[in-house]
C-alpha cells in the first residue's frame, strides 16, 4: 500500500486579486527607491559643486537624502548599506552626519 500525501499541500493557491496587488507594491517600493536614489544623486552633485558659503546648507540636505534612502532601504529588509555608500561615493562626512562609519 502507497501512501499519497495530500496535494493540499503541493497546489499553489494564488488569488490572482493578491499577486495583482503584490506586484503593484513592488512596482511602487521600486519607483520609490529610484526617486529616491536620484534625490541623493542630485543632492551629492550640489554638495560637490556648493560655495564654501552654500556647504552647510548642501551637506544638510545631502545628509536628508541619504537617511532617506537608507530608511527607505531598511523598510523592505535590505539592511546592508555598505554598496550603496560606495556605489553613490556618499562622502564620510555625509555619513559622520548620520551617524554612520
Amino acid at each position: 500500500m502507497s501512501l499519497r500525501l495530500p496535494q493540499s499541500l503541493f497546489a499553489a493557491k494564488t488569488d490572482p486579486f493578491d499577486a495583482g496587488l503584490q506586484t503593484e507594491l513592488m512596482a511602487e517600493q521600486a519607483a520609490s527607491l529610484g526617486r529616491a536614489g536620484t534625490r541623493v544623486e542630485t543632492t551629492l552633485a550640489a554638495l560637490r559643486n556648493a560655495s564654501a558659503d552654500d556647504r552647510p546648507a548642501a551637506l544638510k540636505a545631502a545628509a536628508d537624502a541619504v537617511w532617506a534612502l537608507f530608511i527607505q532601504r531598511e523598510l523592505m529588509g535590505q539592511r546592508n548599506q555598505k554598496p550603496l555608500i560606495e556605489h553613490y561615493g556618499i562622502p564620510k562626512e555625509v555619513l559622520a552626519r548620520l551617524g554612520t562609519r
